[in-house]
């Protein structure tokens, strides 16, 4: 279905729960957040049923998110059900990775087809500081399991976050080296927990350029620009949402654990799916999709709209 400018929207972000067992210090707060209550979580039957109502709009394209999706009880069900509802040719699913080890290879049969791990830094020490909770060697494991189980086109996302881990940039980008997988640097965005951060905190995705000085222009994949060094097996990958929006090719719309859309991730916007069904349903998420802003107005100075951090809403 075409938006208000013109955008095809094919691709539905699907938040499975606001539960993470991570705290990451650019996500949340050190006491975590206050959570939604079981039964204010959709329910299976209602994720599948929003999917195919988007669906019948045209998207053909699912990513489970959370929170962290691995923590929801059933994750490999509902990939599944999602994986089985006409029309959507591909399900993905964005994770830190430290649950996946024992569940990469079910996923796989259920119908999961690509895997974004967020990864940060490969110091251990500095892993355990970002993330406040959790242990690299769970997510190394996690990737790990991931190539035993067949998965291909795995992608690797790395916040930049100046004074913390903008040192480690050719560490975690020589992961593709030997790898047929995507290393992408992520601008850090002034929204929840780190909206206030001073600027020297947010470091354009350039630096990644300057330290990487052998990376050569190869293409662009969805929102990341592609860079390749010689010899690579593997791409870096640089997605600038604060220096460079890409909002004008913009084909999303995202859902989150309890059933509110949003049009626009940096929105303060939302629609209610909440009890919704049939034709119901499917012209809330139209909608949603023609309320669609041409961009959004977050940059290094200006923060986001959205009242809720990227654990609720979904990542």
């Amino acid at each position: 279905m075409l938006d208000g400018f013109g955008r095809d929207v094919r691709y539905l972000r699907l938040s499975v729960t606001d539960k993470c067992n991570c705290r990451c210090v650019y996500c949340m707060p050190a006491g975590g957040v206050r959570l939604l209550r079981h039964e204010d979580l959709l329910s299976f039957e209602e994720l599948a049923e929003i999917v195919a109502a988007a669906a019948s709009l045209g998207v053909e394209r699912v990513r489970i998110t959370g929170g962290e999706p691995l923590v929801r009880r059933g994750i490999v069900d509902l990939v599944r059900m999602v994986a089985e509802v006409p029309g959507i040719r591909e399900v993905d699913m964005t994770t830190n990775g430290t649950l996946l080890a024992p569940l990469a290879r079910p996923l796989r049969e259920a119908g999961l087809t690509r895997v974004n791990v967020s990864l940060d830094t490969l110091d251990p020490v500095l892993y355990r500081r970002i993330t406040r909770t959790g242990e690299l060697a769970d997510a190394l494991a996690g990737l790990r399991a991931l190539d035993e189980a067949g998965f291909a086109n795995t992608k690797l996302d790395c916040v930049l976050v100046g004074g913390l881990n903008d040192a480690d940039v050719r560490p975690v980008a020589e992961l593709a080296r030997d790898r047929d997988l995507s290393v992408r640097f992520i601008e850090l965005m002034r929204m929840g927990e780190c909206a206030g951060w001073p600027t020297e905190r947010f470091v354009p995705a350039e630096e990644v350029l300057r330290q990487l000085p052998e990376l050569e222009p190869a293409g662009s994949q969805g929102v990341a620009e592609l860079y390749r060094a010689p010899g690579w097996k593997g791409t870096v990958g640089l997605i600038r949402p604060v220096t460079h929006r890409f909002c004008a090719g913009c084909d999303r719309i995202r859902v989150s654990a309890e059933g509110r859309v949003k049009p626009c991730l940096h929105s303060a916007e939302e629609i209610s799916l909440r009890g919704l069904h049939g034709d119901a349903l499917v012209g809330a998420l139209r909608r949603a999709i023609l309320a669609k802003p041409a961009r959004s107005h977050i940059d290094v100075d200006h923060a986001s709209q959205s009242a809720r951090g990227m654990s609720r809403i979904g990542g």
